[in-house]
């Protein structure tokens, strides 16, 4: 199973990123799928997951500015961050979710400059 992460960098505040995972080996429309985040000192927290139903769950503080969203025929998933804030810089990481199944990405790096 390989859960393949791109799509970050370095943004000014305000900004917009779209983050995005491919899922290879694994049966991808029935996993539950989630963007999580750790930023420095801090620990990893759920950002938003998208069930193979489609329901979205966001965390508090990305409602409104963040958009999780998953193409079943191409196996990803994409994180759309918009008005993006200095709090938001993390690694950002993809997983892949179903009964005993616990998938993690490799990460990528989100920098939101003020």
């Amino acid at each position: 199973v390989q859960l393949q992460a791109s799509g970050g960098g370095l943004v000014q505040a305000g900004g917009s990123l779209r983050l995005s995972c491919k899922a290879s080996r694994i049966i991808f429309s029935i996993h539950t799928m989630a963007w999580y985040r750790q930023a420095p000192g801090k620990q990893r927290e759920l950002v938003a997951l998208i069930t193979s139903g489609g329901s979205r769950n966001y965390a508090d503080s990305v409602k409104g500015r963040f958009t999780i969203s998953r193409d079943n025929a191409e196996n990803t998933v994409d994180l759309r961050m918009n008005n993006l804030k200095p709090e938001d810089t993390a690694v950002y990481y993809c997983n892949a979710n179903y009964l005993r199944d616990d998938y993690w990405g490799q990460g990528t790096q989100v920098t939101v400059s003020s």
